[in-house]
């Protein structure tokens, strides 16, 4: 019997996300495959926490692209990004708690693109004088990041319904980010 190695990657990124201190047995499990099937993919938690990075990555900037982040206010190109990544969130509060996937010369190249894209968005925003020009990109782009993972951990452990998670995080965000007009 063929394994789908797509499937063994969600089933692990739904069962880390729910508990990112499963075991690979747990893992396996989950995937409804032997520990030895899981090996033969994956030769251990680094190796399965990388290919979970890969599909983290994969499937922020499938997000970032439906969001059409040039289209319109950068605001809406906020709110649309969210929109869109909200299905893969849970997977990016496990990765964004893996510090290791930050540490050193080994940090995936992805990451950068991503922070870049999103980075952009809110230069954007800044300069049509729709966002705080005392807030850098870079820090906006970590909040967001920020947000988006204890969004998906509210929502996971039921404190949040799922339909709000879009809503209170561009609130929350950009509440803070927009620029206001003196007094």
């Amino acid at each position: 019997m063929a394994v789908d190695r797509e499937h063994m990657l969600r089933s692990a990124a739904a069962l880390l996300t729910r508990k990112s201190t499963a075991t690979m047995d747990e893992v396996a499990k989950g995937a409804g495959i032997s520990r030895a099937t899981l090996h033969r993919h994956f030769a251990g938690r680094e190796a399965l926490v990388r290919a979970l990075e890969e599909l983290g990555i994969a499937e922020c900037e499938a997000a970032l692209d439906a969001a059409r982040l040039d289209e319109g206010p950068a605001s809406d190109a906020v709110r649309r990004f969210l929109r869109e990544i909200q299905p893969s969130a849970g997977l990016l509060a496990f990765l964004y708690g893996e510090n290791h996937l930050w540490e050193g010369e080994q940090q995936n190249e992805g990451w950068i693109r991503l922070d870049n894209r999103i980075g952009a968005v809110f230069l954007r925003g800044q300069r049509s004088g729709e966002f705080r020009i005392d807030l850098t990109p870079v820090w906006l782009t970590e909040a967001l990041y920020g947000l988006i993972a204890s969004g998906a951990w509210a929502t996971l452990d039921g404190r949040v319904a799922a339909r709000d998670f879009p809503t209170m995080i561009a609130e929350l965000l950009l509440g803070g980010a927009l620029r206001r007009e003196e007094p």
